[in-house]
C-alpha cells in the first residue's frame, strides 16, 4: 500500500474520531501516544480546530455539556489532551519500572523496543538524566518511546511525572493552538504540516520493517548454527 495511502488512512481514522466522539477520542488517542505514535500532531491539531467551531455540526462535549467554541472550548481539548498523555506515560513508565529489562527483551518487539532500541534509550537518559523525558516529549516520533525506558531506568516518579506534564502541556498547547488559529482553514494547515505524517509513518514502516529483517537473519543465523 503506497505511504500517501497510509497517511491518509490515518489522518481519516484519527479526524472521525475526533469529529464523533470530541474531547474523549482526544484523551484516548493522546493515552495511547505515550506509548505508541498515534498521529498527536493531527490529533491536537483538528482539536484546535474543533475549538474554534470550524466545523459545522461538530462541537466539543464534556459529560452531555456543550462547551461554547473559543477560548473555553480550546482549554477543554488542551486539557483533555495533555491529561491523557500524562496518564498514558505512567502505565508506560510503570510497564517499564515493574516489567524491567528482561521483560522487554522478550515482549518489547510488541511495543517496538528491542534491545537496540533500549541501549539508544539509556543513552539518551545518560546524556541528559531526567531532562530527558522532557525533552523527549517535545520531540516528534522519540515522544511516543520514552515512557518505559522511563521506568526500565527507574526515573522518580514524582519528577518523571512533573516533567511529562510540563513537556505534553506545551506540546498540546502548541498544536492546538495552530488548529485553533487556522479554524476553519484547517485543510491548509494540514497540507502544510503533512510531512509529519509522512515522518511518523515512515519510521513506523521502517521500524517494522527492521525488526522483521533482524528476525529472519537470527532464524537463519541458529539454522546454520545447528545444521553445523
Amino acid at each position: 500500500m503506497p505511504v500517501a495511502s497510509i497517511v491518509s488512512g490515518v489522518t481519516e481514522a484519527v479526524t472521525s474520531a475526533i469529529g464523533d466522539h470530541g474531547l474523549y477520542a482526544v484523551f484516548a488517542l493522546m493515552f495511547v501516544d505515550a506509548v505508541f505514535p498515534a498521529a498527536s500532531e493531527v490529533v491536537m491539531m483538528y482539536a484546535g480546530a474543533l475549538a474554534a467551531g470550524a466545523f459545522a455540526g461538530q462541537d466539543v462535549v464534556l459529560f452531555g455539556h456543550t462547551i461554547e467554541d473559543g477560548p473555553a472550548a480550546y482549554v477543554a481539548v488542551v486539557f483533555a489532551g495533555t491529561l491523557g498523555y500524562t496518564l498514558g506515560a505512567i502505565v508506560g513508565w510503570a510497564i517499564g519500572l515493574y516489567g524491567g529489562r528482561p521483560y522487554l527483551e522478550r515482549h518489547g518487539r510488541w511495543l517496538h523496543l528491542d534491545a537496540e532500541r533500549l541501549d539508544r534509550a539509556e543513552r539518551w537518559f545518560e546524556r541528559w538524566e531526567s531532562w530527558a523525558v522532557f525533552l523527549g516529549r517535545l520531540t516528534p516520533v522519540v515522544r511516543s518511546f520514552i515512557s518505559i525506558p522511563a521506568g526500565v531506568m527507574e526515573v522518580p516518579f514524582v519528577r518523571y511525572t512533573l516533567l511529562t506534564l510540563a513537556g505534553s502541556a506545551i506540546w498540546c498547547f502548541t498544536f492546538a493552538g495552530f488548529g485553533y488559529a487556522a479554524g476553519e482553514s484547517w485543510d491548509e494547515l494540514h497540507d502544510a504540516f503533512s510531512y509529519l505524517d509522512y515522518v511518523i509513518v515512515a519510521a513506523v514502516v521502517a521500524g517494522a520493517a527492521w525488526l522483521v529483517v533482524r528476525r529472519l537473519r537470527r532464524r537463519r543465523v541458529a539454522q546454520e548454527s545447528s545444521s553445523g
